[in-house]
């Protein structure tokens, strides 16, 4: 087996090393995602509502892969950092072969039960029949983003976190000119629509997989083949399974929970839900550093966890605070701030800015408690504590997020801004407990790698 890395990653790896390109990559993203949408738009807005509805089902799908997906970061990371690399080629072989055959299923699903599906969700006429054509053509092939996670979490945990960021950029251009060259371009006598842009996706997502396969070989990480799987390590696909089932449990908690929530705000008109809307897209490029810092700790967690290196990866967690915590807090009060003018690129309607700029105040208290969570969950999960955060999961959002919000903002009659109160307590609590689980080191000795040298708590 090739040790090969890009460096050893241990308690002196810097964290923006890591961090950084990851940063990048969520953020190109988020922006070429925005300018997909945009294109999209000026093609027909009936279209954009009809992909956003098949996009909406078939993100769920996509957290179903990430059962795996998550579960080969905390694996691969442990057993690089305990240095055991002759199981690396069949742990990579495992995860590869079974999210694969895993997409394939789900994507047979989905294409064959897309009709059920969205009488559920009660998809207007008018969008039906284009979500069913973006379904059959993305979801027949969701297969593909199956793969990438997996082979992008093994390329993370390796070191190589600035192939995603490149893969990012390509996928995205690939994709925008693809649109192009369906709506507007010279393939735009075909009359694809939907189905053009359909197209695009999975020419993208296609390119993406091999891209990761090729670097994946070039630099020597590993192999992939069935022999590292004969006989097949049940009991490795078990504990992955283990591990990646309540990552997916929680996820799939949250956006339940989230669109509750909306359902919350749908009933306060349409001033309301837009406000909604706009912030949401101004909060989400507030929230990339701390996600990316935190990504990178989980990565660097895991890997001290399998060294058996439990005090170095504690303060790891802790000094990531010390620099994400400030610096969300600076671009979440600076999003409040300048949110009177950046809310007028999406509306001139000033009753909207009025209820979006308290929005954006809440959530800098949002911010706050989610940078807190990001860091610490993906680190509890990376040292092997993946339950707990499940059970707080459900129980603060749940029992704090979202009966605070109806009874503030539907009760209490403080409309949106009342529902994302809601959300801060939320985040704000569930991240004070799993911080005081993590200073208490509760999650010491839970890892799945057994490595002698590891410390006591």
């Amino acid at each position: 087996m090739n040790k090969k890395m890009v460096g050893e990653i241990d308690e002196r790896t810097p964290l923006l090393l890591l961090a950084g390109p990851m940063f990048v990559e969520l953020f190109l993203n988020i922006f070429l995602n925005n300018i997909d949408t945009l294109m999209l738009s000026h093609y027909s807005e009936r279209a954009v509502g009809a992909v956003g509805n098949a996009n909406q089902v078939m993100f769920l799908m996509i957290i179903m892969f990430n059962i795996i997906a998550t579960a080969t970061s905390v694996v691969v990371a442990q057993y690089l950092g305990a240095k055991q690399f002759d199981k690396m080629n069949m742990i990579y072989t495992v995860a590869i072969v079974v999210n694969f055959v895993f997409g394939i299923v789900l994507s047979l699903g989905l294409v064959f039960g897309k009709g059920a599906i969205f009488s559920l969700l009660k998809v207007p006429e008018s969008m039906r029949g284009d979500a069913m054509i973006y379904v059959n053509i993305v979801g027949g092939f969701l297969f593909f983003q199956a793969g990438y996670n997996v082979m992008l979490q093994i390329l993370r945990c390796n070191g190589y976190t600035k192939v995603g960021m490149y893969i990012s950029l390509v996928i995205n251009i690939i994709n925008i000119i693809g649109n192009f060259m369906f709506l507007y371009g010279p393939l735009k006598f075909l009359n694809l629509g939907v189905a053009g842009v359909a197209i695009s996706t999975v020419t993208a997502r296609a390119i993406a997989l091999i891209i990761s396969f090729v670097v994946f070989y070039r630099v020597k990480i590993g192999k992939i083949s069935f022999r590292y799987i004969r006989p097949f390590p049940y009991d490795m696909l078990k504990q992955m399974i283990k591990i990646g089932l309540p990552s997916a449990g929680e996820n799939l908690s949250y956006n339940l929970y989230q669109l509750v929530l909306l359902s919350f705000i749908n009933s306060m008109g349409d001033n309301a839900v837009n406000a909604k809307v706009y912030c949401s897209s101004l909060i989400s490029f507030a929230m990339i550093f701390s996600n990316a810092a935190a990504m990178a700790t989980q990565i660097i967690t895991g890997h001290l966890v399998g060294a058996g290196k439990n005090e170095e990866a504690c303060k790891k967690v802790l000094s990531t605070l010390k620099v994400s915590l400030p610096i969300t807090i600076a671009v979440a009060s600076i999003n409040w701030l300048i949110s009177p003018i950046t809310l007028k690129i999406f509306t001139a309607n000033q009753d909207i800015i009025k209820l979006a700029y308290y929005i954006m105040l809440v959530d800098i208290f949002i911010e706050i408690g989610r940078c807190l969570n990001m860091t610490v969950v993906n680190s509890l999960k990376a040292a092997g504590d993946y339950m707990y955060t499940l059970y707080i999961g459900l129980l603060t959002m749940w029992c704090l997020g979202a009966t605070i919000g109806y009874g503030l903002g539907i009760v209490a009659g403080i409309g949106v801004a009342g529902v994302f109160i809601g959300t801060a307590t939320d985040e704000c609590i569930r991240g004070l407990i799993v911080l005081r689980r993590w200073c208490k080191k509760k999650w010491v000795g839970k890892a799945i790698v057994k490595n002698d040298n590891k410390e006591e708590a």
